[in-house]
């Protein structure tokens, strides 16, 4: 970075990427700023600047006090310890200090007091709520959401026949036959630990999972206009089942409020979906699998007259983007649930699904919301 590209940063202004301090002397305060940029995706911390970017400038001594303290908090007061770089910019008015901080690789991270930080558009906020602590871990890969045990779900809690359809046609044995007991069993398979059923046994087999999880359901309604706020409906569903079982009742909603077209196809058909309908199996199935299951909020479907949106809690993982998952590229969020869907729906795990929808549906959106923290599909409607 030279004098005009710092320049150029300061008469942008701070945001959650760039962060003016005229000084700083306190350890505490400069590892609450590293760990804020390490836990979001990186950041230059400038000293030097007042709050309007205006310069102030730094003294030598100013310079080499700094470099001290920024040494120290960065091996001694940031857990895990990261690796700011530091570069001294001489401007017309005296010098500036720019730290560039990397998005970390271990995160999350947190200050000596074991605090987390994350940044907050130009600002910086404590984490305190479980939900967004567990989202950093799960990035991490320290923790998955399908993997946690559901408290007051147990092994009494299955759906025995549903389970043994499912192991039957995955492993060809009865399951009757297996020599572990039920419990242990569903432990080996991951759908239990110490005889409770985790996320993934509840969603997977579960009799009535909405018991024990009703945030996590499919919400779905036909609006006759283009716009959430029309004031009425045309059908509407609150799909509450096994996974499974909501794959299957979405796509049949769906289904039922599209129109079927002629095309090709002779005077005596009922002709062909106006949208293929390989696009929503593909999506639907990913939203059931790669949403974020530390977020308590439902799938939303809506179908408009122009389109329809099918809305994922939580943004793409880790920094997977939309050109990604274009070309194939996946990551998965719920590894357990993944495994097992190969065997309950049509879920491959090869990170084709995206292009199969784009190519029978090359009018595809696909929109990465990291500030609202959702993933929408909008697929447009043929113009009638």
């Amino acid at each position: 970075m030279n004098e005009t590209e710092l320049l150029d940063i300061l008469a942008r202004g701070e945001d959650s990427r760039h962060q003016f301090k005229a000084n700083i002397s306190n350890i505490d305060a400069l590892a609450a700023e590293l760990v804020a940029f390490a836990n979001s995706g990186g950041g230059v911390l400038i000293i030097g600047v007042s709050d309007l970017g205006e310069v102030q400038g730094l003294s030598a001594a100013d310079i080499s006090r700094l470099n001290q303290l920024l040494s120290n908090t960065a091996s001694q007061s940031v857990r895990p310890p990261i690796h700011p770089i530091s570069l001294n910019i001489r401007t017309a008015q005296s010098l500036v200090m720019v730290i560039q901080v990397p998005e970390g690789l271990n995160r999350p991270y947190t200050d000596a007091q074991g605090r987390i930080w994350v940044k907050s558009g130009a600002d910086k906020r404590h984490v305190t709520a479980r939900e967004e602590m567990q989202r950093l871990f799960q990035q991490a890969g320290l923790i998955y959401a399908d993997e946690v045990p559901v408290a007051s779900a147990t092994v009494a809690n299955i759906d025995r026949p549903a389970l043994e359809e499912y192991f039957e046609n995955r492993y060809r044995q009865p399951l009757e036959e297996t020599g572990p007991s039920l419990a242990r069993l569903l432990q080996n398979m991951g759908l239990a630990r110490d005889g409770v059923l985790t996320l993934a046994g509840v969603l997977l087999f579960a009799k009535k999972p909405e018991r024990f999880r009703p945030a996590f359901m499919i919400k779905a309604v036909a609006i006759p206009g283009g716009e959430l706020h029309e004031t009425r409906y045309l059908d509407s569903e609150d799909i509450f089942d096994r996974l499974a079982g909501q794959y299957q009742r979405s796509l049949a909603f769906i289904k039922r409020n599209l129109h079927h077209v002629q095309g090709d196809q002779g005077v005596n058909s009922l002709g062909i979906l106006e949208i293929p309908e390989i696009v929503f199996q593909e999506l639907l199935v990913n939203a059931l699998i790669h949403r974020d299951y530390f977020i308590s909020a439902p799938i939303r479907v809506v179908v408009f007259a122009d389109r329809v949106e099918i809305s994922n809690p939580g943004h793409l993982p880790n920094h997977l983007n939309v050109e990604q998952i274009r070309y194939g590229l996946s990551n998965m969020r719920n590894p357990l649930l993944a495994s097992h869907a190969t065997h309950l729906l049509p879920y491959r795990g090869l990170g084709s699904g995206i292009p199969r929808a784009l190519n029978a549906c090359p009018r595809l959106e696909l929109v990465d919301d990291r500030i609202g923290n959702q993933f929408k599909a909008i697929i447009p409607r043929r113009a009638r």
